[in-house]
């Protein structure tokens, strides 16, 4: 099948209450106009963030499909919360689960930060699976994805031209930003819209 699904890849939030930027961000997705929208975690680091974050992805006027990162377990954001905001723009917050787009032919699968432990058989012709560290991807054992979604690395924070990355957080390996051919799949690695720290 031929067939092809328009949607925007964002990660690593980090809502520190800069409002103005969380603005232009739902304001540039929403040019766009996908069709979906997927999130492959850290909403905020510290949850006092959490609601003013969530709000802005409410405004984001295309479905928004999303896992959680190391600072939302970190932080002790609220899940719940995060299913009704993802759940209100027609998405899902998918911690070890996944949903099928039927419109798309196409099964998302949200990792959770320690993996998955049973994936299902495949649900749909092609399959994306969302996940937040990119080192992941060699762990899958014998499941293969038609795309992974990661992020995590910031691109490397800092990096030297033809040197890359000075320094990457655990959890990246090789994969610091960019696509790369992985046992899992192929893997687009995405440097975030947000900071840390």
């Amino acid at each position: 099948k031929n067939a092809k699904s328009r949607f925007v890849h964002f990660t690593d939030f980090h809502h520190k209450g800069d409002v103005e930027y969380a603005a232009k961000m739902v304001r540039t997705i929403n040019e766009l106009r996908p069709e979906f929208v997927c999130f492959t975690g850290d909403i905020v680091e510290n949850k006092r963030f959490l609601r003013e974050a969530l709000d802005f992805i409410r405004q984001i006027k295309a479905p928004v499909y999303g896992n959680p990162g190391n600072h939302d377990y970190w932080s002790g954001a609220s899940f719940p919360d995060c299913e009704r905001a993802f759940g209100a723009t027609g998405g899902a917050w998918l911690v070890d689960r996944s949903i099928v787009l039927p419109q798309h032919d196409l099964e998302l699968v949200g990792m959770a930060m320690i993996g998955i432990h049973a994936f299902k058989d495949r649900q749909a012709e092609r399959r994306i699976l969302l996940m937040h560290y990119p080192k992941m991807a060699d762990s899958l054992g014998q499941q293969r994805f038609d795309l992974i979604l990661a992020g995590h690395s910031h691109g490397g924070q800092i990096r030297l031209p033809f040197y890359g990355a000075l320094a990457v957080p655990w959890g990246v390996g090789r994969y610091d930003l960019g696509f790369f051919e992985t046992p899992g799949g192929p893997l687009y690695v995405n440097a975030g819209i947000g900071t840390y720290r």
